[in-house]
């Protein structure tokens, strides 16, 4: 299929969309003649699918190509935006603007040359790079880091990106501040409201909300080397994570839903960042996605004129290969702020505490204890991080939680 050919339809296709006259999506289908296979493009406008959205979609289209029936949906996204417009002024919610006020009054000083000005720094001046980290890191970087310390893997990957940030920015001469401001992206489909069931709903349900990461200061060299601090970091990190409730969808409702909210939480962090998990490369079938190739010749999905939300954003997802699985990273930045070398250096700096982190774990470079628990593993106590690796140092680590 000629790339050019898809390019021009992938864009015809994309101006054709109108959610104000109701055009959610469009289909073109590419004949490739009687021996080759076609291709069909699917084109489906934001505000109707996510990234899980076509988890469910691409079956059922397969389902319903061959006649067969589909699967009822429990609740419907109409119904699920009705219950989260009730779930904003509920007072257990609204309970959280204290803890929303206290993250966004983390410092955040430019980065780049200048403020980020929507109207100039849009999607069309927008810089691209997307690096790869090896299978002999990513691997034991999503399993054997995240158990030794009892957590996910998102606390390992944002640990990584505090400590680049603060490395980096004062590097540039920024500031000496460890507290990184970040916008944390999700799918937001969290189990919020008793009954509903989300996994046959397509739609929209991504939320985004601020976290202050404060991994401390570590020298440049114990975070490239794994030292004892990295792992101090990680447990500060996972903390502070743990103390969102709900994956943080309620920012979301209180800032865009709630009745006297919106302008007190209407701070937007720089920086963004978004795991999107694991996939396993597509097997070449008839209703497979296509090739890599074909993918990438479709083009950006934002139109060039929408203006950037964030100055650098960082999307991550792991692709399972047959050597073993890849962290990809695409970063994303305003090309009027930040020179490509700056992008470079800063995405080098999370490659190197990713890298740090595993050391730390897998290779032994720590003097002391590695991984344990942290306060939020033992909801049922009150106890400090500096009680519980006392106790873990009398027992010589040899204990488990049930």
């Amino acid at each position: 299929m000629l790339r050019s050919v898809l390019a021009a339809e992938a864009e015809a296709a994309r101006r054709r969309l109108d959610p104000a006259g109701g055009t959610m999506a469009q289909l073109v289908w590419f004949d490739a003649g009687e021996r080759d296979s076609g291709r069909l493009l699917l084109t489906v406008h934001h505000l109707a699918v996510d990234g899980v959205s076509w988890r469910i979609i691409l079956p059922d289209l397969v389902t319903a190509w061959g006649g067969g029936d589909l699967d009822p949906v429990p609740t419907s996204f109409r119904r699920w935006a009705q219950r989260l417009s009730a779930e904003a002024s509920d007072p257990a919610r609204t309970a959280e603007l204290p803890l929303w006020d206290d993250v966004l009054a983390t410092p955040d000083p430019v980065l780049g040359a200048r403020p980020l000005d929507p109207a100039a720094d849009t999607f069309g001046t927008a810089r691209h790079r997307t690096l790869d980290l090896p299978a002999d890191v990513t691997a034991p970087l999503l399993t054997e880091v995240p158990a030794a310390f009892h957590g996910r893997v998102n606390d390992v990957l944002l640990t990584g990106l505090a400590l680049a940030v603060a490395e980096w920015r004062r590097d540039r001469g920024v500031g000496d501040e460890t507290a990184v401001l970040i916008d944390l992206e999700g799918h937001g489909r969290e189990e919020i409201v008793p009954g509903v069931d989300l996994s046959r709903t397509a739609g929209w349900f991504t939320s985004i909300h601020p976290v202050r990461l404060d991994a401390g200061w570590v020298e440049p060299a114990d975070v490239r080397e794994g030292g004892q601090a990295v792992g101090t970091a990680l447990k500060r990190v996972k903390e502070q994570l743990r103390e969102i409730p709900d994956n943080g969808i309620g920012y979301g409702l209180l800032r865009y839903l709630g009745p006297a909210a919106g302008e007190r939480l209407a701070g937007t962090p720089q920086i963004a960042f978004n795991y999107l998990g694991r996939s396993a490369v597509p097997e070449a079938t008839d209703w497979g996605p296509a090739a890599q190739a074909d993918a990438d010749a479709l083009g950006a999905g934002q139109d060039g004129a929408l203006g950037l939300v964030h100055a650098i954003e960082v999307n991550a997802h792991t692709r399972d290969l047959p050597d073993g699985p890849e962290l990809s990273a695409t970063w994303t930045w305003a090309g009027g702020l930040f020179d490509d070398a700056a992008i470079d250096d800063l995405a080098g700096r999370w490659f190197a505490a990713l890298r740090g982190l595993v050391a730390h774990v897998v290779d032994g470079a720590s003097d002391g204890p590695v991984g344990g628990f942290t306060p939020s593993d033992l909801s049922l106590v009150d106890v400090s991080q500096e009680e519980i690796d006392e106790l873990a140092a009398e027992l010589d680590g040899e204990w488990e939680l049930d």
